[in-house]
């Protein structure tokens, strides 16, 4: 192994047992000091991130800091901001990184930057590191860039043969675009982040017909609609659909009326079903300004239609689906129930309204189906939305039934998220998980223009995508 990687406080021990105990110890101890480090500068550059923790958390994060940690949320948080160099205006000092000569970034500013992988060894750990503000990642080194240079993080630990290296950014990143830095533990050299700014292809003529779709989980239409910034309206307004799918409306009967009555203009055929097992649970939506041709709900199978979960129309050149498909839940519970009988079921109704047209699923599929779709794959392995039963069925049931992934056949090698978790600030740093999808019949693949993820539109956790699709 060579001298430049080892770490300067480990020992070669007696016995090569006692060796590999020492080195892994060491490595976690490395882990732990720079995970913490990283959070703190992750907090130093936006110290509002103290206001949304819990005391239990503020007192573990002075724990760590060596920092008293008495007194009620507003002495912690005073406590911390005066550790880290700051008033309680947020304003900087003289921080403890600064005084250990840690290499600092801009706060503010934009930057291109290349993608850059060093992976030449056994395994490979990325997280992410922005020109702007540090995301929570376990790194040992960093390389300060001026705002015009390109920006590389490279991570170097010491666990007998294994190196894991390499922060990889590419694109134009500034602190209200996450999504433009690449955040995966395990990335591949050619994988980029997603950037719909210079992704998406030109748009069509306007002699060429064609039908734009959007669909979005807004996780609470009535809350969407009253209290989380950008709107429906907005979205219409900007994107100037034809038909808009929702999932996870939470919706009850006896309250579509007046939402359809003030929700589009326009929009005049809007179709709904709800959870009636479930009182405002699930639910699912098509409102579109082109009337279909037919009407469905559910997938004709009482066991699988008490929860709102599909809503099918035809229209002339296919048939079109919004599904919310079950998580497999909180320990699995749901799991079979998902593997063996809606999505079976699901792909198989799929399959028969194909024999007369093609078709086009959109919706929360919940699942990942690649290590590609989700920032940490090996952590999330037992995961509702990416175990491998629910990724082996994701294949069985519809990609080897001929329905083809449009933004993943678009964008082969793009890291692109649709959902990022409430907890941990997870859509700020862009730890996140591709779960929502347009599918099409191969026989239409090739005419989809543009299949697309927004997301700058952060009301729900779920952002909304987009097809365009040549008629």
């Amino acid at each position: 192994m060579s001298e430049g990687i080892r770490a300067t406080y480990s020992r070669r021990a007696v016995s090569k047992n006692i060796e590999i105990k020492k080195d892994e110890q060491t490595v976690t101890e490395k882990e732990d000091v720079t995970e913490s480090t990283l959070e703190i500068e992750q907090i130093r550059g936006d110290p509002s991130m103290l206001q949304s923790m819990t005391v239990k958390e503020l007192r573990e994060l002075t724990r760590r800091m060596g920092v008293s940690g008495k007194g009620n949320k507003k002495d912690l948080v005073s406590a911390l901001m005066d550790s880290l160099g700051q008033d309680a205006t947020g304003k900087e000092g003289t921080s403890t990184v600064e005084k250990n000569g840690q290499s600092e970034v801009p706060s503010k500013r934009k930057s291109a930057a290349s993608v850059v992988v060093e992976q030449n060894l056994e395994t490979s750990e990325v997280i992410s590191v922005t020109p702007s503000k540090r995301s929570r990642t376990k790194q040992k080194s960093t390389k300060g860039t001026t705002p015009k240079e390109k920006s590389v993080t490279t991570v170097k630990l010491n666990k007998t043969s294994i190196q894991k290296e390499a922060l990889v950014v590419h694109g134009t990143v500034d602190d209200g675009e996450p999504w433009t830095v690449l955040v995966h533990k395990k990335p591949r050299p050619e994988w980029i982040p997603y950037n719909p700014k210079v992704m998406r292809p030109p748009p069509l003529s306007k002699d060429t017909r064609a039908v734009k779709i959007l669909s979005w989980n807004v996780n609470g239409l009535r809350a969407l609609l009253k209290s989380r910034g950008f709107s429906i309206h907005e979205l219409a307004q900007r994107e100037d659909f034809d038909v808009l799918c929702l999932q996870e409306t939470k919706m009850q009967e006896k309250d579509i009326e007046v939402i359809k009555e003030s929700l589009l203009e326009g929009y005049t055929n809007s179709f709904w079903t709800c959870s009636v097992s479930k009182l405002g649970y699930s639910g699912t939506a098509i409102i579109s300004r082109v009337k279909p041709l037919s009407i469905k709900y559910g997938l004709g199978v009482p066991d699988h239609d008490t929860e709102g979960r599909v809503v099918t129309v035809e229209f002339d050149d296919f048939y079109l689906l919004t599904a919310y498909v079950p998580n497999a839940g909180d320990g699995l519970k749901r799991l079979t129930y998902r593997v063996t009988e809606w999505d079976p079921c699901l792909g198989n109704y799929m399959k028969e309204l194909e024999k007369s047209k093609p078709v086009i699923l959109t919706g929360d599929l919940n699942c990942a189906h690649q290590e590609i779709d989700i920032h940490d794959p090996a952590g999330n392995s037992r995961s509702a939305g990416f175990t491998k039963e629910e990724r082996k069925s994701f294949e069985t049931n519809f990609l080897s039934k001929g329905f083809v992934d449009t933004f993943r056949k678009q964008h082969p090698d793009v890291v692109g998220y649709s959902y990022w978790g409430y907890r941990h600030n997870c859509r700020k740093t862009n730890r996140g998980w591709r779960l929502d999808y347009f599918l099409v019949s191969e026989s239409i693949a090739e005419r989809v223009h543009d299949s697309y993820i927004l997301p700058d539109v952060s009301a729900s956790d779920h952002s909304p995508l987009g097809l365009i699709l040549k008629l």
